[in-house]
Order: C-alpha cells, then sequence, then structure tokens
C-alpha cells in the first residue's frame, strides 16, 4: 500500500484529495497547521498538526515513512492579501516550500504535485489559455506559485526531483455525499459566496463591473468542480509512481461562465432570486480567464466528469444548507 504525505489535507481541495486517496487504496498522511484548515475535515488518525517551516518535524516525519509521493496544497491563495501582505506569502508559499523541498532532498525527492495556479499567467495575451501562454504574474501570489514552478524545474535538473505542477483555473462544487464543501474564512470566491446569499447568510452579492467585452458585461470564469481537481491528482501521482517525466499542465473546464450566469445557476438550483448589487470594476480583473486543459487529456488520460454549472452549484448547494454557519 503506497503511502503518501498531503501537505494542507485539512483545506478546501486537499480534504477531498485524502478521501480520494483513501478511496483508491492508498495509505495517507496529512501535514495541516490548520491555519486555513479544519481537523474536522480529516479522518481519525491521518493528522499531524504542524507546519512545512518546521524542519525537525518534518525530518521526523520523513525518517519515519516511506512516502511514494507528497501532495501540496498548503498555500496561501487570496489574492488581495497577497498585495498587502507579500512578505507573509513569500514566507509561506515560498520559504516553506523550499523547506520541504530540501527535506525531501535529503529523503530521496520522492515525487511531488504541486498546487499551481492560472494566476502565473498573468493578464491573458489570448483565450483559451494554454500552457505555452507567457508567464507574467500580476500580484505576489501569483508571482509566488510561479517562482516554486522554477525551483522545481532546477531541482529536476539537479537533484533528479520528479514533479507535477497543476495550474487551476476556479476550483468549485462539493463533494456530491456533502460530507466535504468550500468553507474558507473569509470566503472570497464567487460560487460559495453567492449560495451564502441564497442561504440568507448574506443580503446580497455584488458584481464588480457590467460593461465587459462580454456577452452580458460581466466576467467570465472558467470554473472546475474540485472532485475533477482530484481526478487529475490521483492521475499526476499514477504518472510520477510509475516513473513519468515531470509535466506543467492546465486543469479547466475549457468553457467559461459569467457572473450572471453563476446567478442565474444558483437561483435556478436554490429556488431562491438573489438581491445583486452592481459595483464598479476591480483593478485587474480581466475579461476573460478560460483554461486550454487539452494537455491535461493527452497527458494523463483525464477527463472531467462535471461539465455543467448546474452540477457545480447543485452540490455545493447541498454542502451549503447542510453546513450553514453563522
Amino acid at each position: 500500500m503506497k503511502h503518501i504525505l498531503v501537505i494542507g489535507g485539512a483545506g478546501y481541495i486537499g480534504s477531498h484529495m485524502v478521501r480520494l486517496l483513501l478511496q483508491n487504496g492508498y495509505r495517507v498522511t496529512v501535514l495541516d497547521d490548520l491555519s486555513g484548515g479544519f481537523r474536522d475535515a480529516v479522518p481519525e488518525g491521518l493528522l499531524v498538526e504542524g507546519s512545512i517551516a518546521d524542519a525537525a518535524l518534518l525530518r521526523k516525519l520523513f525518517a519515519g515513512n516511506d512516502f511514494a509521493a507528497v501532495m501540496h496544497f498548503a498555500s496561501f491563495i487570496v489574492v488581495s492579501e497577497s498585495v498587502s501582505q507579500p512578505a507573509r506569502y513569500y514566507a509561506n508559499n515560498v520559504t516553506a516550500t523550499l523547506n520541504l523541498l530540501e527535506v525531501m532532498h535529503e529523503h530521496g525527492a520522492p515525487p511531488f504535485i504541486f498546487s499551481s495556479t492560472a494566476a502565473v499567467y498573468g493578464e491573458p495575451q489570448y483565450t483559451p489559455i494554454d500552457e505555452a501562454h507567457p508567464k507574467a504574474p500580476i500580484n505576489p501570489y501569483g508571482r509566488s506559485k510561479w517562482m516554486v514552478e522554477q525551483v522545481l524545474d532546477d531541482y529536476g535538473l539537479a537533484y533528479g526531483q520528479r514533479s507535477v505542477c497543476l495550474r487551476y483555473f476556479n476550483a468549485a462544487g462539493a463533494d456530491p455525499s456533502g460530507v466535504l464543501g468550500e468553507r474558507h474564512q473569509p470566503e472570497t470566491h464567487l460560487i460559495p459566496l453567492v449560495l451564502q446569499a441564497a442561504s440568507g447568510r448574506r443580503p446580497h452579492i455584488a458584481i464588480y463591473g457590467t460593461d465587459y467585452d462580454t456577452p452580458d458585461g460581466t466576467c467570465i470564469r472558467d470554473y472546475i468542480h474540485v472532485c475533477d481537481l482530484c481526478e487529475a491528482h490521483l492521475l499526476a501521482l499514477r504518472h510520477l509512481v510509475d516513473g513519468g517525466d515531470s509535466l506543467r499542465l492546465n486543469l479547466g473546464n475549457g468553457q467559461g461562465f459569467s457572473v450572471r450566469e453563476v446567478i442565474e445557476a444558483v437561483n435556478r438550483i436554490t429556488g431562491k432570486t438573489i438581491a445583486i448589487r452592481e459595483e464598479p470594476r476591480r483593478a485587474g480583473d480581466p475579461p476573460r480567464l478560460v483554461a486550454d486543459a487539452s494537455r491535461a487529456r493527452h497527458e494523463l488520460g483525464w477527463e472531467p466528469r462535471f461539465h455543467l454549472l448546474d452540477d457545480i452549484v447543485r452540490d455545493a448547494w447541498r454542502w451549503e444548507q447542510v453546513h450553514n454557519w453563522p
């Protein structure tokens, strides 16, 4: 039974990944400092509470376990916060990750799967965005992820470190069973924010910009179901464990949905009518961000199952209804 170390496995995507790994017969250890994750999202007995900034803890973990691979989900992800607190983002997303990679190198450099982001591309020069698109991140969050990708390229050349970097577009949805879902504090993602308005936790939803060059004037984004993301990680894991080469891949649906389309989908699924407040554009919001994920399909045999926006919203709504926190 292969043993996988999941960094950040108490968070949104990480907890879904842990569930999928267990369902597929892997042994799992979760390392999480619970700064953004939740103890109750991790099955009993799997959690080691701590940070990848703690080299002594990492060395103890690696000395006592033979990890077949490491998955890293423990980055800070709020773009606006990265602009106001860049030191915090570089310390966690870059320096702490370098600490992890150093300890991994000391213990044979097991394969590494890294959660990257579409933010490495910056302002899109064309859409859909493929992996050849220029990398020009415009905020510390995106830059921190791009730095790690470049470090991994260098570690591959110098040390033989094999890695897969998966560049997410907009992760959304929840496990269809309703046992896991999205609960960032504070929440910044559109679909859970609209669902909070539907459940009465918010008085309205703000639309930032209604005059973009899009069919309905609002921004278009590529939403990908969290379970589809995790399936891609599982395929990447198998690829690396079987001796495959390093890869850099986009993960997205390949189709975009506007802010108004998301709100309309929530209205349909919940039977509510969401109150809307129109606001001016936010600086740095491009009109369209849509992925070309054909390379992930080709390299990994990955095929998203949740293509429809209504399916993504329906699963997220099931989670919001069961876990309607104050």
